[in-house]
């Protein structure tokens, strides 16, 4: 699994068309990763899994991934100019475009979050669908192999005026090294600045993307913000934004209990529920979210 040239390289070749891409830069996200891939085991999925990890994720963490038979892909973070790094390094990113409504981890490098442009370089496969590592699949997605590219759920977790920007926790790609190598291009540009890093850059290069249902990247925040569009049957991917289901004590943790204790269940595999329809909703009596 040793690094070579400039392209991820892997554990083993595909062994199908499609695959589910996800990306982890430390060690939180390979856990992250785990409860990921026991969701995506759970739907019946014949598409490959595959986890690419940066040089922060020590090799032996990986080996939490094996029960679920992932095919694993070494990379570096993409070849961008110091300058770009520097305007896009944590601490002037976030001081030029501070986050305001939640909070992200201490660990969080903006930096990373290019990496999942590498999804293109990814030419053995067809299509691939690309879920973060912070979220649960609850029902099967692979309808999303037949949809075009770029298909992505609008970021809707605060009111209905999110409508018109994107989230890239989920998004479907068509790999093409000539397409990677034009977003390289667009991407590092002089005094260029991504205020949201992928996510702008995504909606920059694919303006005329196309929207998937908030079920298919549901935000967690959704639960107590638009209480009324949290619908269980129809969420297909769950997605934990801004603070993490493996971060003990947030400041959210007592308003998004249930979704964490849904999280902590997929994480350890023990007491994930048979029939998701059947829990409760926000706007549940607190004694019937408990029991």
């Amino acid at each position: 699994m040793d690094f070579v040239g400039d392209t991820p390289e892997f554990d083993r070749g595909a062994e199908s068309p499609f695959a589910y891409v996800t990306l982890v830069t430390n060690r939180d996200y390979v856990l992250g990763a785990t409860a990921l891939l026991r969701s995506l085991r759970r739907t019946g999925t014949r598409a490959d899994l595959v986890v690419l990890f940066t040089p922060g994720v020590d090799a032996r963490d990986l080996a939490a991934l094996q029960p679920f038979r992932p095919r694993l892909g070494r990379c570096e973070r993409l070849p961008t100019s110091a300058e770009f790094n520097q305007r896009h390094e944590r601490g002037r990113l976030h001081a030029a475009a501070p986050f305001t409504k939640g909070g992200k981890p201490v660990f969080h490098t903006p930096l990373d979050n290019f990496v999942k442009l590498r999804l293109w370089q990814l030419v053995e496969y067809e299509k691939v669908v690309f879920i973060d590592a912070d979220a649960l699949v609850l029902k099967t997605c692979d309808k999303l192999f037949g949809y075009p590219e770029f298909c992505a759920a609008p970021n809707v977790y605060e009111s209905l005026a999110d409508f018109h920007r994107m989230n890239s926790g989920v998004f479907t790609a068509r790999p093409d090294g000539v397409t990677f190598d034009e977003m390289l291009s667009r991407l590092d540009q002089p005094d260029v600045f991504w205020r949201r890093t992928d996510q702008s850059f995504l909606e920059s290069y694919f303006p005329d993307w196309h929207g998937l249902p908030v079920f298919c990247n549901m935000l967690q925040y959704v639960w107590f913000n638009l209480p009324d569009l949290w619908d269980w049957s129809q969420i297909h991917i769950l997605h934990y934004q801004y603070e993490k289901p493996w971060q003990a004590g947030h400041e959210k943790a007592d308003r998004l209990g249930p979704l964490i204790d849904l999280w902590q269940a997929y994480a350890s595999g023990e007491g994930i529920p048979d029939d998701l329809s059947q829990l409760p909703g926000p706007g549940a009596p607190a004694e019937k979210r408990a029991s």
